[in-house]
């Protein structure tokens, strides 16, 4: 059998789950609450005062958030829906990514109400073949209720798909240069990390800038940094992945951390810390200067862990 026949094989087979149940008479695990929906407003920076006090009711979006099983499921799964994703399994479609969801609000959820849902394997389509690589779209429809009264509709779709073979490795993104910085990358070439000083006040300052941020100075020279400093701040970079960011010579193949560091001098940078795990990068954690070179014309100022 051709390529072409086992897909069309496989797309027919798929057809079949259309109209299947994948939910009958699934009961929320929580009823609606307080608490749960205190978070979700503190989590998005929503203070509308229709979620919180003694007539709340609960945010619209959070339709799904009460229908969820977590890890351990809910009781009014089917299996159909279970069946349908280990049929793409096998078929090299391992890989899956949510692409959109659509929900209709019939009337407002209260704490204490208990939900009750059906769900339905609404569509799934032809083979497609996307930026990610080829696959199908699986879209449930899923109908939520309260003492049998409807609440709401959510439709939630996916793309299970086979990821697309890698192409040469993208190249790391090249820094903008311009008469406002050429010095400091002129200096980064050479091996130097050079800070402005304003020659009217002192000031050290970095980013590099056409005038003093302290007196508005406009002369300036510059200092050589020792290199010393310490993470003031970080944050560690997940999603989305970017091949030019995670490649074996970042010492991982998966997440980075990327730290605000303050030098010795006083003035404070943006870099990678490299020399030790993502995991590991603290607040404090004392650093050193290393230039990396990462290909035939492009070196950074990268900061190695100097406590391992």
């Amino acid at each position: 059998m051709s390529d072409e026949q086992a897909h069309d094989e496989l797309g027919e087979r798929l057809k079949e789950f259309a109209g299947r149940p994948a939910a009958v008479a699934g009961r929320g695990k929580d009823p609606v609450n307080a608490p749960m929906i205190r978070h979700w407003c503190e989590a998005l920076g929503d203070t509308n005062p229709a979620y919180t006090g003694p007539d709340a009711v609960a945010p619209p979006t959070m339709l799904q958030a009460w229908t969820m099983g977590g890890l351990t499921g809910h009781q009014g799964r089917t299996g159909a829906y279970d069946e349908l994703l280990g049929l793409l399994d096998a078929s090299g479609c391992t890989s899956v990514v949510a692409t959109d969801c659509e929900q209709e609000y019939l009337r407002p959820l209260r704490p204490g109400d208990e939900v009750v849902f059906d769900t339905v394997i609404e569509e799934v389509s032809a083979r497609k073949t996307t930026r990610l690589g080829t696959g199908y779209f699986v879209t449930t429809r899923t109908e939520v209720r309260v003492d049998g009264e409807p609440v709401g509709i959510h439709r939630f779709r996916i793309l299970k798909y086979a990821p697309a073979p890698r192409g040469p490795r993208t190249p790391r993104p090249r820094p903008v240069v311009n008469r406002d910085n050429a010095g400091f990358w002129q200096g980064v070439a050479e091996h130097r990390l050079l800070i402005q000083r304003c020659t009217a006040c002192g000031t050290l300052r970095h980013p590099w800038l056409p005038g003093c941020n302290a007196c508005g100075g406009p002369d300036w020279d510059t200092v050589e940094a020792s290199g010393e400093g310490t993470v003031h701040s970080y944050v560690v970079m997940h999603h989305p992945p970017f091949p030019a960011f995670t490649a074996p010579e970042e010492g991982a193949a998966g997440p980075y951390a990327v730290g605000l560091i303050e030098l010795a001098e006083g003035v404070r940078m943006v870099s990678n810390v490299v020399g030790v795990p993502y995991d590991k990068v603290r607040i404090g954690l004392p650093v050193r200067l290393v230039f990396r070179r990462y290909d035939e014309d492009l070196t950074l100022p990268v900061f190695e862990a100097v406590d391992r």
